[in-house]
């Protein structure tokens, strides 16, 4: 490392972190840093430029975030090796190609739903679509116009412990993720505001903090999720105004926050005054506990989607403000996107509001606990954290493998899952674990085979763990 640094850095208008990270990108472009070559700590660099450790902390987060660099947890940052052409199915047809032409492939990235009805179901409603009033497809939006598709999604929440539900309260989103960014940007305040998150969580709170300018800031979690303590601390370091929380289904690990656990939280955020802002998309099954947003009913966000239960192709999902709020955040969509495209809208009320929809949500939840009792008996033997509804399981990984060289090997393998690094702060810890969503596209058989590929790799770590 030390060929590629000057006595000082040149001197530029641009902010130093960009310069830090150039000559990092051309040493790794010119190959004067080889893959898998490991760059000083970051407060030594930081000391022999003179610049702080904040700086170069940005420049590797930048390059980390490029994929040019990597961090291994407790070990330090290193040259990546070159990325897979395989990208995130979520936005690649890759992906999906590969698992179609070769039966090795099977993507365990992220959670893919079996078809129990639903694709013929939403044919169906298309038609009655297509042949609605010309109206539906000539107008801009009101919100009268949505009231019908509220009340469906009203009666489709019926079964959950809300609090007090009106369809004035529904604001429709396009998906989970839209409904995370339509919240930020109606509780956020000041130039530079701090959202709270689980120490491992979706990187979803993370990208739609950014959106907002927001610092994300991590709290320690024990088995039951947000540690109160932990959550104090920061409160007395930071004037945090929101913590985002996932406590039906803790996205990565699967964990389930108790009803007392809850309400210390409650009481905590009561204290500071802080909002709260629950991620309900991965819950498939019934509730558990009360909602934050019954348990704070005037502090309590809530965000959910039918990604998870129906299909994520609509993107389709839900926020609803605390009761006081409501009028903010319907006006943060309307100003935002004016709302879902009326057609959309209708085609969700049909679907909801279909007599046939809630039996095939079970009967998805159903079928995609077989695939988690596939995986449970093959890797059963191993640190897995796992529930019959929760469409993912959670492997802590046995001695001798790291996440990321985990990750690699079973991508060689022809199966693709999340390393826990990629549910990590940009300065946070993760432990040596991965992420393995259930795929409801390929047969039970073609899983299982994965699973057992997968326990093969277990039972075998190398000898020299790869960095």
């Amino acid at each position: 490392m030390d060929t590629i640094w000057p006595e000082s850095l040149p001197k530029s208008k641009g902010p130093k972190y960009t310069l830090v990270a150039d000559t990092i990108r051309k040493a790794i472009e010119s190959k004067t840093l080889d893959i898998g070559a490991k760059l000083p700590p970051v407060r030594e660099l930081a000391y022999r430029l003179q610049i702080t450790p904040g700086t170069v902390a940005r420049a590797y987060t930048i390059l980390t975030e490029e994929g040019l660099l990597q961090a291994e947890v407790g070990r330090g940052t290193f040259v990546a090796p070159p990325k897979s052409p395989i990208l995130d199915d979520v936005w690649s047809r890759q992906l999906h190609l590969a698992e179609a032409q070769n039966a090795n492939h099977v993507s365990l990235f992220s959670p893919r739903l079996a078809d129990m009805g639903q694709v013929s179901l939403i044919r169906e409603c298309l038609k009655k679509v297509a042949q609605s009033d010309p109206a539906l497809f000539m107008n801009y939006p009101t919100r009268d116009a949505y009231k019908p598709m509220r009340q469906a999604v009203v009666e489709w929440l019926s079964d959950l412990p809300l609090g007090k539900l009106s369809d004035d309260d529904i604001v429709l989103t396009h998906g989970g993720q839209n409904g995370l960014c339509l919240v930020f940007q109606t509780i956020l305040q000041g130039p530079k505001p701090i959202v709270m998150v689980e120490d491992l969580s979706y990187a979803g709170f993370r990208r739609a903090a950014e959106l907002m300018r927001a610092d994300a800031v991590g709290i320690r979690m024990d088995k039951w999720g947000i540690d109160p303590a932990a959550m104090e601390h920061v409160l007395r370091q930071t004037p945090a105004q929101a913590v985002c929380v996932s406590p039906e289904v803790q996205n990565p690990t699967g964990l389930h926050t108790p009803l007392e656990r809850r309400k210390e939280i409650v009481e905590i955020a009561r204290k500071y005054d802080v909002q709260i802002v629950e991620d309900d998309c991965y819950r498939m099954g019934d509730a558990k506990e009360p909602s934050f947003r019954a348990l704070a009913p005037e502090r309590g966000w809530h965000v959910s989607s039918i990604s998870k239960v129906l299909t994520p192709s609509l993107r389709v999902g839900f926020a609803i403000a605390p009761r006081d709020r409501s009028v903010d955040l319907r006006r943060s969509a309307e100003y935002g996107y004016f709302g879902l495209a009326q057609p959309l809208a209708e085609l969700t009320r049909l679907l909801l509001s279909d007599p046939r929809t809630r039996q095939i949500a079970r009967d998805v939840r159903s079928r995609m606990g077989e695939y988690v009792r596939v995986t449970v008996n093959a890797l059963g033997g191993f640190d897995l954290n796992w529930a019959p509804d929760v469409p993912f399981v959670w492997l802590h990984l046995p001695s001798g493998w790291r996440a990321a060289a985990f990750s690699r090997a079973a991508e060689r393998e022809g199966i693709q899952l999340r390393s826990a690094d990629e549910f990590a702060l940009r300065d946070g810890r993760a432990p040596n674990a991965v992420r393995i969503a259930m795929n409801g596209h390929v047969s039970l058989q073609r899983f299982e085979d994965a699973m057992l590929r997968l326990r093969a790799l277990l039972d075998n770590p190398p000898e020299q763990i790869s960095v």
